[in-house]
């Protein structure tokens, strides 16, 4: 396929074709990186923090002339690999494409509390977070039942975290997803901790919440843009199918969007990176530490 005219292109991201020009500087820009003025649209670069109504807008964050813009995401492709290599590593350990984990997922799912198996009403080889094994808080965010469920998520996780990480940059972008992932086990600690739960959907979610704040804070219509839709869309399947983690899914969501109007609230303000990047990665920890509490003194679910 030949590459369009260099006219043609987006300024912030070469390979796309762009659309319109901003209204200021003339530059071309993409649909990614329009951002709606009061006539025409306005480039990343000439977004500045400004009040409408009762939100403040926020300028994108940059680095340089094009700040992430067109650098390569690297952090969601480390991330989407490694989630390819926990499945293959399942499967080779007696899981299958139909679902089953076999003894990875019990090894490593996150659960709250249970038992390997209950011979009369004596638990043997109790087991999960509760039991010290902090590291299912993580650990089953990389595990998925089936080939389905791991190719929607890591659809949805590149689609979403590609688009985030130009944003925000690599590290800060972990930051998010960490965040995300640590509120889902939260959540799913809170409303099924008895339940044994695998899957990297509370991250993704998460990176919905996240997206829709960024959009939102920007001026962007999540409407029509297209992701208040998917995150409607997506809850109704939770709520809609059994077996599905209602505790993860609404934790990564809520936990993501909290995040994302966090470091923007910071940028907006006109506070450094540092500071919204620091504030990213303490409330993951805060999250993680949520869930190891949970485990240990929330008995009763929310839902169930």
């Amino acid at each position: 396929m030949s590459t369009p005219p260099e006219a043609d292109t987006c300024h912030w991201h070469p390979e796309r074709r762009a659309g319109v020009s901003c209204q200021r500087c003339d530059r071309r820009i993409c649909a990614v990186c329009m951002h709606q003025a009061d006539v025409g649209f306005h480039c990343p670069s000439c977004v500045g923090p400004v009040v409408v109504g009762r939100r403040r807008l926020v300028r994108a964050s940059t680095s340089g002339r094009q700040g992430f813009a067109h650098r390569d995401p690297v952090a969601i492709r480390v991330l989407i690999a490694l989630n390819a290599a926990a499945f293959l590593y399942a499967l080779s350990s007696g899981g299958s494409l139909a679902g089953s984990l076999g003894d990875v997922g019990i090894d490593f799912g996150l659960i709250g509390f249970g038992c390997r198996a209950v011979i009369g009403r004596t638990c043997v080889g109790p087991l999960g977070v509760d039991e010290g094994e902090w590291w299912r808080l993580v650990t089953s965010a990389f595990l998925h039942a089936g080939l389905l469920h791991i190719g929607f998520n890591m659809f949805l996780a590149w689609m979403l975290g590609n688009q985030l990480e130009r944003l925000q940059g690599p590290v800060r972008f972990l930051g998010l997803y960490t965040g995300s992932l640590a509120a889902g086990s939260l959540g799913v600690l809170l409303i099924s901790p008895t339940t044994l739960t695998v899957g990297a959907s509370g991250a993704v979610f998460g990176l919905m919440g996240a997206t829709v704040v960024h959009q939102y804070r920007r001026g962007i219509n999540p409407w029509s843009s297209g992701i208040g839709t998917l995150v409607v869309v997506n809850l109704l399947f939770t709520f809609g199918r059994p077996g599905i983690s209602i505790g993860g899914h609404l934790g990564g969501l809520l936990g993501g969007a909290a995040l994302a109007w966090l470091v923007d609230t910071a940028d907006a303000r006109g506070l450094s990176r540092r500071v919204g990047t620091t504030m990213t990665y303490a409330f993951a920890l805060a999250f993680f530490a949520g869930g190891i509490w949970a485990a240990a003194n929330w008995y009763d679910p929310i839902l169930g």
